[in-house]
């Protein structure tokens, strides 16, 4: 496999195409906005940028990336050729079903099609198309370029041609894959929101500050990073939705989300990608303060 489509140019899919382009493979990245596109590239050629300034690459390398990726809002054209397409949309259940099955209708027979859902089910997705056997999860970590993770879940249909494809594909970008089975968030979310929806139980049942609650996951578990900021950084938006698949899911109480993210998410504030959370974020500062609203 050497040609890639990548479908979304937010975050996850810039990262990903970042990092396929770099490994020497033929990117096409696919949106339906044309100034998302621009975006992407021009936050591609920054952090490609800072590689080279750090020596981790040379100017050479970050001419050579660029020059492998293309950029395209015609999914059709884009997509014709292909050996793999990874799709990065937004966290979606109808928007991720009605991209398979145009994807489906559009792409060569041999193609995989590959999801980076970070929990909706593998299996449902693959069934609105005529070639489940050769769909697959590949769920990337964010940052992509640093992250080296990469969670492969098979879908129920999931052939093991296609794993092993996907797998071997994971290790040549320099990733390391972990083979999961097709469960409500699989194991990273599985595991992880619970955690972050307990820290926010905690706040919200007065147990403890933003400050206290991240400080004490950080310095006792060795965590890099707080529950509260890593939700920041996620997104409470997208954390809200896990939650649910895995509520909607497992059946199971233990996941039902803390009704102060429910209200966060509903009043706008998302996190670091809205500019206030459990902390407040300000353009250009690396300051990490705490909401107004969560002081003592």
């Amino acid at each position: 496999m050497n040609k890639i489509a990548v479908i979304g140019a937010g975050t996850m899919g810039n990262g990903i195409a970042h990092v396929f382009a770099m490994k020497g493979f033929t990117v096409k990245m696919i949106d339906i906005n044309e100034a998302a596109l621009t975006k992407a590239v021009a936050t591609i050629t920054k952090n490609l940028d800072r590689m080279v300034s750090k020596e981790k690459i040379s100017e050479e390398d970050k001419v050579a990336t660029l020059e492998r990726l293309t950029t395209s809002t015609d999914l059709e054209a884009a997509i014709k050729g292909v050996d793999l397409v990874v799709e990065a949309a937004t966290e979606n259940t109808d928007l991720k079903l009605k991209i398979f099955k145009d994807l489906d209708q559009k792409a060569d027979k041999d193609t995989i099609l590959a999801t980076n859902t970070s929990s909706i089910s593998i299996t449902k997705i693959a069934a609105v198309t005529e070639r489940p056997d050769k769909v697959i999860g590949m769920h990337f970590m964010n940052p992509v370029p640093v992250m080296k993770l990469i969670e492969v879940i098979r879908g129920y249909a999931t052939s093991d041609e296609t794993t092993k494809k996907v797998m071997d594909l994971s290790k040549t970008l320099g990733k390391i894959p972990v083979e999961v089975n097709d469960y409500p968030g699989f194991v990273a979310n599985r595991i992880l929101m619970p955690m972050i929806n307990e820290a926010i139980y905690t706040l919200f049942e007065g147990v403890a500050g933003v400050t206290e609650i991240d400080t004490v996951m950080k310095l006792g578990m060795a965590h890099p990073m707080g529950p509260l900021q890593l939700a920041d950084f996620i997104g409470l938006d997208v954390c809200l939705s896990i939650l649910h698949v895995l509520h909607d899911g497992h059946g199971n109480p233990k996941y039902a989300p803390c009704p102060l993210l429910v209200n966060m998410v509903m009043a706008g504030k998302l996190g670091r990608k809205s500019g206030e959370g459990f902390y407040t974020y300000t353009a250009g500062s690396k300051d990490l303060v705490v909401t107004e609203r969560f002081l003592k």
